[in-house]
């Protein structure tokens, strides 16, 4: 069965992670789809034309009637010199989360552009009906995977571990959204040290704006309701993931602080001093650095090593002591995090990269 498509408003489905307020309550309810604004796909996918020359583009959390990496790709199809373009989307059969445009069945599409090379009207493209729910690990779906080169979409946060082993596991290239903190998931902080996995080029911090489904409760910090009732909402920590290369990414970053041990404590439990800002690292230290993992948005793999993280054992050979019932109370809390002693006090840091200048 085919039924034509009908464009909605701008924006795509997403994984990303809401506020802490509301992530219970989306994953219970399996609602950590949101949608992206075309205006961030447009920002990132600039630094990426190359890439795209001839291949295969796959957005499989994407519903085509709504989604705005598939407008985009679809728009862009001969500049970007693609081969095709394919998007699948999954269908909740529990709770609708698709207002716009909802179907009883998951859907796909297979686009090979406009035979004249003119710009397409997307209001003819025809969707086609999955046998299945849309599950990007469901084997129809993983057989659409196995035909694309590169994948780029918003997959859902709380699969996201799952999403990324799948693309390493069928060796394909992507450009996906996540959330910062997945850098520490023992999966991903894997293959952030293999070098399979980095930041994108265009965000660095602050937050991003996405569209959520209209009978999403409004209870996050920033919110916002536009002139036709479509809900939005504001989440932090929001970041492209990827494994294609980029100019920026080499750009070195430019230290000017001098190293003082009162500056830049020792930890307690780490052969390494803490660095609270990446913008504080010192230009005259050459061992090993404690730094935030917004770090990471500045990471230029010709300047600096990743030898670890602080919210592990001591796989990394930096840990320097185990704490016990002796030291503290919370002695198992402190074995998982950084340590700096004020003042005869513990005191816990956030999780932290452990890194060292390159010499």
């Amino acid at each position: 069965m085919r039924n034509p498509i009908v464009l909605g408003p701008a924006m795509t489905k997403a994984g990303v992670m809401p506020t802490n307020t509301n992530l219970g309550t989306a994953r219970s309810a399996k609602k950590d789809e949101f949608y992206t604004q075309l205006t961030d796909i447009e920002a990132e996918l600039k630094y990426y034309k190359d890439h795209f020359r001839g291949k295969t583009v796959l957005c499989n959390c994407d519903d085509p009637r709504v989604s705005n990496f598939f407008r985009y790709f679809a728009m862009r199809f001969h500049h970007f010199g693609l081969k095709r373009l394919i998007a699948t989307c999954y269908k909740n059969q529990e709770v609708d989360l698709f207002s716009l445009n909802s179907s009883e069945k998951a859907v796909y599409i297979i686009y090979e552009g406009e035979k004249d090379g003119n710009t397409p009207d997307l209001s003819k493209i025809e969707v086609m009906e999955l046998k299945g729910d849309g599950d990007f690990r469901s084997q129809e779906c993983i057989e659409l995977l196995q035909q694309a080169d590169i994948v780029c979409t918003n997959p859902p946060f709380s699969l996201f571990r799952e999403y990324v082993a799948q693309l390493v596991k069928y060796g394909k290239e992507f450009l996906i959204i996540g959330n910062i903190n997945a850098i520490s998931y023992k999966e991903i902080f894997s293959l952030v040290m293999q070098g399979k996995i980095w930041l994108g080029a265009s965000i660095h911090s602050g937050d991003r704006e996405f569209g959520v489904p209209d009978n999403y409760p409004l209870e996050a910090a920033g919110y916002r309701v536009d002139e036709n009732g479509k809900k939005y909402i504001r989440v932090k920590g929001v970041r492209w993931f990827t494994n294609m290369d980029y100019l920026e990414r080499h750009e070195p970053l430019e230290l000017y602080k001098k190293y003082s041990p009162s500056l830049y404590p020792k930890y307690d439990n780490y052969d390494a001093i803490n660095v609270d800002k990446t913008e504080h690292i010192p230009c005259d230290y050459d061992g090993i650095m404690g730094v935030p993992l917004t770090f990471f948005d500045k990471y230029n793999p010709d300047q600096f090593e990743i030898i670890g993280i602080t919210d592990r054992g001591n796989e990394w050979g930096v840990k320097t002591k185990e704490y016990t019932a002796e030291d503290a109370s919370n002695f198992g809390d402190l074995n998982r995090r950084s340590v700096l002693l004020v003042n005869g006090v513990y005191k816990m840091q956030f999780p932290r990269l452990l890194i060292r200048k390159r010499q």
